[in-house]
């Protein structure tokens, strides 16, 4: 048997899984987080530790398993950062001083600021990002801490990656995973070195300086076995065997592009894109040579499936996005009540509300009539690598009522479609050029949402057989540090299968084509408008 651990935004799970790929027991514990203005999340590395060990403790229980079955561990994370001092305890990175909150959450933009100054400087590092850095990313986060906790800064004994964490709070080895390092801190994994230039030209020379001691300086391929295993106070927290072997890890969204892409056995890993439709969205396209696509992160060399290289877009504001649009409309707060007597959540209330109201699930387009919904309120991850970029609501009227509820929640989910659907346009223009995608991701898992999905991006969606292709793409991990399967890829064949294939429905693509350009020409109206009021005020 082997453990999977997740740890999302706003909780961690652990799932066992056999031989096979077969879920046994999962457990999900909740993890705390303080927002604030400016675009601040912030959480703290022992809550999540913590949430960690509890969620291995009940999937285990769960699973029915003796804790010594479990011969292999391995974690994913949402690409935050943890600070820690010198003594490896928390070390604040918070206005409020409180030494708890020691994690800049992946979705914190408090580093918009740094990320244009590193973009407007162009070093050829920024070609394997796609061209422009993220505020979401590491070094622009860890630049902001110098800048503004400057005692944060130099007291700091190491800066994290929240995987690499989790892997050297099991371990203690401080060895980084070539994932980590490389989709978010600027690691050229195909030359297997950090760029000094790099940080010396935007303001970081201690990281060359000090040899990258505090973010990495032993760096190894997902699912390396780390160091001596699990340690004993690890064990004990969460109830397994000490010393069996802890794959190094990989960030969330990867776990579930290894999860999912090597599932279909007629479809090699080129022709497949993952998808993982959470709170945010990521995509993962793999090819055998480097391919630069302006807006889309990499190419990254063996961040994902070894020794291919991954081209990495997403949308930073997804499920959260429709969650956004339903939980504000004027009908929302009914509409959770009704939902809540009948013990469903609002969303699931409204997936059932637009399948009683359709006969054909590709229909429901019809319900969401002229409303556009572009989800871009975090910004644009990809293709146009914009935060500042912002969601746009079209479409409206006077009405407040139950029907317009239901239109507005149909239009979100399109629109989270139509901006998939433009990642893989752009791609495909520089040869990035999957013809299906897999989706994992729990605001994926309703066959309403493949199927429109399939048809607002007009390809198809597969539907792994794993109903947590994520923890299986963790699980994945220990699994090959235990040598259960001699190498990742191997896992990835043998513990995943396709469930079921959402093919575009014939009839409805004019529409989507007309909407989906729609989406685009009000994506182009928002820009011009900020690229005006810009120039306006400077």
């Amino acid at each position: 048997m082997f453990v999977g651990v997740d740890v999302g935004t706003g909780s961690a799970r652990a799932g066992v899984f056999d031989a096979s790929g077969k879920l046994l027991g999962s457990h999900k514990q909740d993890i705390r987080m303080w927002r604030e203005a400016g675009g601040i999340a912030e959480q703290s590395s022992a809550d999540i530790w913590s949430a960690v060990c509890a969620s291995v403790r009940g999937a285990v229980q769960r699973a029915g398993i003796a804790p010594d079955a479990v011969q292999g561990i391995g974690f994913d994370a949402a690409c935050s950062m943890v600070v820690l001092d010198r003594d490896m305890d928390p070390l604040s990175i918070s206005a409020s001083k409180a030494t708890e909150r020691n994690v800049i959450v992946w979705m914190d933009h408090r580093a918009t600021d740094q990320a244009a100054r590193i973009n407007a400087q162009g070093h050829d590092v920024l070609s394997y990002v796609g061209g422009r850095i993220s505020p979401e990313m590491q070094t622009p986060k860890l630049l902001w801490i110098k800048e503004n906790r400057r005692d944060t800064f130099a007291k700091a004994g190491q800066f994290f990656d929240l995987p690499d964490f989790l892997t050297w709070a099991a371990t203690k080895s401080l060895t980084r995973s070539a994932c980590t390092v490389t989709c978010k801190w600027t690691y050229l994994a195909h030359e297997s070195r950090w760029d000094d230039s790099y940080f010396e030209q935007i303001g970081l020379p201690e990281m060359p300086a000090e040899d990258y001691v505090r973010i990495g300086q032993t760096i190894v391929p997902p699912g390396t076995a780390l160091a001596q295993g699990l340690t004993d106070e690890a064990a004990r927290a969460m109830g397994l065997t000490a010393g069996i072997p802890v794959g190094a890890g990989l960030i969330d969204a990867h776990a579930g592009g290894i999860g999912t892409v090597g599932a279909d056995p007629n479809r090699g890993p080129e022709a497949t894109m993952a998808y993982v439709f959470g709170t945010s969205a990521c995509t993962m396209a793999t090819s055998a040579d480097p391919r630069k696509v302006p807006g889309i992160w990499g190419p990254y060399y063996s961040a994902m499936v070894p020794g291919m290289w991954l081209c990495e877009g997403g949308q930073s504001a997804a499920g959260e996005a429709i969650a956004h649009i339903v939980k504000h409309h004027p009908a929302g707060v009914e509409a959770a009540k009704i939902a809540a007597t009948e013990g469903l959540s609002l969303q699931a209330y409204l997936l059932r509300e637009v399948e009683r109201q359709t006969d054909d699930i590709s229909d429901a387009v019809r319900l969401a009539g002229p409303k556009i919904i572009v989800p871009d309120f975090l910004g644009n991850r990809a293709p146009f690598a914009d935060p500042t970029s912002t969601g746009i609501v079209s479409g409206q009227n006077l009405n407040v009522n139950h029907d317009d509820l239901v239109a507005s929640y149909v239009a979100a989910v399109l629109g989270v479609g139509y901006g998939l659907r433009q990642i893989m346009e752009v791609q495909r223009i520089h040869g990035v050029c999957p013809s299906s995608i897999v989706i994992s991701g729990g605001a994926g898992e309703s066959n309403l949402i493949k199927q429109l999905i399939a048809d607002a991006v007009d390809a198809p969606v597969t539907a792994p057989q794993s109903p947590e292709p994520v923890l299986l793409g963790a699980a994945m991990l220990g699994a090959t540090a235990c040598q259960a399967y001699a190498a990742l890829g191997d896992a990835m064949s043998a513990m995943s299968a396709i469930r079921q294939v959402f093919v575009p429905s014939p009839g409805y693509g004019d529409v989507h084509t007309a909407r989906f350009q729609a989406h685009k020409d009000l994506q182009k109206a928002d820009f011009d408008l900020r690229d005006h009021l810009a120039r306006l005020s400077a």
